[in-house]
């Protein structure tokens, strides 16, 4: 089966726009859009992805469209839809979305802990431009630098002709106590970061000649600058380890202050 743009449909305005986020990239790309809904049972009609079809084909004519219906709790079959996906892409409730918004929520932030693909969630506040302006935006650990984040940052800026902006954040040593000192270190250590970020991105550059890429070593916590950064932003792409912990998959601060608070579409990637 070739690889496909996967989302998961549930009639909601969330799950509308994240669809069209989704056919979008499907054309980038070129390759098929598969639709995809849990529902308990299987033999009535289904209303859900009969509307999302109809929608869709209106302008969908130069990409393969392939609907499922599959039996099951949302987060089960989300992720045994991944496997045969390139992207899978969910759509993130606004905060006014209510009860109903935060347990979809739930079901997106679970399976983006524990989907072994990456995974887009599209905020649901407003539909996304189609022709928005902006940066891709890479946050990036220089003390885990993962190839599979940082070519999917590169690729997705080429996609877009966008320029991409890689922001890695820099913390002074905790022992430093003096104001003076503390931001002297704090500039130091951006500079070194700097140095580094050159290092590790230089093959990319050579891989990628045609992404503008602009480098931006931050004192602070790099959560809250990748949330800022995704004002002017269109994409921000952030990494999570598929390493699993003592109670299971869960998200790292960054990657959750990320997605709590951009503006944009965030994609986040696995990795080792």
């Amino acid at each position: 089966m070739p690889r496909t743009i996967t989302v998961g449909v549930d009639g909601s305005p969330g799950s509308r726009i994240a669809t069209d986020w989704a056919l979008r990239e499907a054309r980038r790309r070129d390759v098929p859009l598969r639709l995809v809904h849990a529902a308990q049972r299987c033999a009535e009609p289904d209303p859900v992805l009969s509307e999302t079809e109809a929608r869709i084909a209106r302008r969908a004519a130069d990409v393969r469209i392939d609907s499922d219906r599959v039996p099951g709790d949302p987060v089960s079959v989300l992720l045994t839809a991944a496997g045969d996906a390139e992207l899978v892409v969910l759509g993130s409730p606004s905060s006014a979305a209510g009860v109903a918004g935060r347990l979809t929520g739930a079901v997106a932030l679970t399976v983006v802990a524990r989907c072994r693909r990456p995974v887009v969630l599209v905020p649901g506040g407003r539909p996304q431009d189609e022709h928005r302006p902006g940066d891709v935006v890479l946050g990036l650990d220089l003390t885990e630098p993962h190839d599979a984040v940082i070519g999917f940052a590169f690729d997705a800026a080429s996609r877009r002709a966008a320029r991409l902006r890689v922001v890695h954040g820099w913390k002074a040593e905790p022992d430093v106590h003096d104001a003076d000192d503390a931001a002297d270190a704090g500039r130091s250590g951006a500079t070194t970061g700097a140095r580094t970020l050159s290092e590790v991105l230089r093959p990319w550059r050579e891989r990628f000649p045609g992404v503008e890429v602009a480098e931006q070593a931050v004192i602070g916590t790099a959560g809250r600058h990748l949330a800022e950064a995704s004002g002017d932003a269109s994409l921000v792409v952030v990494g999570r380890t598929r390493r699993r912990g003592p109670v299971g998959a869960a998200l790292g601060p960054v990657t959750q202050a990320v997605l709590e608070h951009s503006s944009v579409p965030v994609a986040v990637i696995p990795h080792a």
